[in-house]
């Protein structure tokens, strides 16, 4: 997700094509080409221009409604209910892949969500965090902690720091009573990074950004990436 101003301009976009099956958007006030996947414009008047990126979560539904019950949902227009893809991740899986990086790691298609940080890229298989959270790792120098919601799916990944200091983060319940506990302080965390209980109550971790993506796209752009294996 990304803001629609760029040096200090407003930009409405439109679907242009597909990048190595990535979508390509365009720019009515300049006719610009941009990237989805990084938000940079690739071709046309404002090459080399980037979009700043807008932080946000990919929630299940029940999970979102769950945390935000007064938000709101976009509702498609009916008038276009026939043009709308109805099952685009499948389709997509069965073509082939532009770029082959299955002996750099993971399977192309694996699903992944990359981190970036301080100019140090990492991709962790969606599978794994699933399987084995919390992950507890570092990147950039910076140690992190990814963490599956009481969904079982939704994913959330934080600084894993607390006053200043490392900390470790365990799973100490799942389901209606989801929680972590961190060996720092003692406190109970919820989803949202934040302590609920013990001498931290109060204080909320900084979450870090992830890009979900497949193994081979996100090998493409962040070629320097490694891969996490649990």
């Amino acid at each position: 997700m990304w803001k629609r101003t760029a040096g200090g301009r407003e930009f409405h976009f439109y679907l242009a094509g597909i990048n190595n099956q990535n979508f390509l958007m365009r720019d009515r006030e300049t006719g610009s080409w941009w990237q989805q996947v990084t938000g940079e414009a690739i071709f046309g008047p404002l090459k080399g221009l980037r979009l700043e990126p807008v932080a946000m979560d990919e929630l299940t539904f029940a999970l979102w409604k769950q945390e935000a019950p007064a938000g709101q949902v976009m509702q498609p227009l009916s008038k276009y209910s026939k043009e709308y893809e109805s099952d685009w991740e499948k389709s997509v899986a069965k073509m082939p892949v532009p770029l082959d990086f299955s002996r750099e790691g993971l399977p192309n298609r694996e699903i992944i969500l990359g981190v970036e940080l301080d100019g140090t890229a990492r991709a962790y298989p969606q599978a794994a965090v699933w399987a084995a959270w919390p992950v507890q790792d570092r990147v950039g120098g910076v140690p992190i902690v990814l963490i599956t919601g009481p969904d079982g799916k939704s994913v959330r990944v934080f600084r894993a720091e607390v006053n200043g200091a490392a900390a470790e983060f365990f799973k100490k319940s799942d389901g209606a009573d989801w929680s972590l506990m961190d060996s720092t302080t003692g406190s109970q965390w919820n989803f949202r990074g934040c302590a609920t209980s013990g001498p931290a109550m109060g204080q909320c971790l900084a979450q870090v950004p992830y890009l979900k993506d497949y193994w081979f796209d996100w090998k493409n752009y962040h070629p320097a990436t490694s891969a996490y294996k649990h």
